[in-house]
């Protein structure tokens, strides 16, 4: 069964990477490009999880956090920061802010794949439904 993966993420050259790793990796990668795009696709398709980038057009990551942990049908889908946001105190932030997992940009291609699994991983042992 596919696992089907939402990458919200506004930058055309991020994108391409992530999803052809993530591709080659088996996963089916769903994408938007701004936070409202996002959130219709996860209402429409349900993914496994999110990979969502803080910074967006229109809608901010943190936004998007808020408006996915506030609906029922959203909250409990794991959603995956993909940030440039690495100053002291920006995960901790980007957690507290409703993300089950954080992965800093500029991503690294050789371990990318492998840092998303153990995310998931990561929120399976939780007990989250993943």
């Amino acid at each position: 069964m596919d696992r089907i993966l939402l990458l919200i993420e506004d930058n055309p050259n991020n994108s391409y990477l992530m999803r052809y790793l993530l591709e080659k990796a088996g996963f089916t990668v769903l994408e938007a490009t701004s936070g409202v795009e996002g959130i219709d696709l996860a209402l429409r398709y349900k993914p496994d999880a999110v990979l969502l980038d803080i910074q967006l057009p229109e809608m901010n990551g943190y936004e998007v956090l808020s408006a996915m942990r506030s609906d029922c049908e959203l909250s409990g889908i794991p959603v995956i920061a993909v940030t440039s946001y690495a100053m002291a105190g920006d995960r901790e932030r980007i957690m507290h802010s409703g993300a089950d997992g954080y992965i800093e940009k500029p991503i690294d291609p050789d371990s990318f794949v492998a840092t998303v699994s153990a995310n998931l991983r990561s929120v399976r042992e939780k007990g989250e439904p993943v």
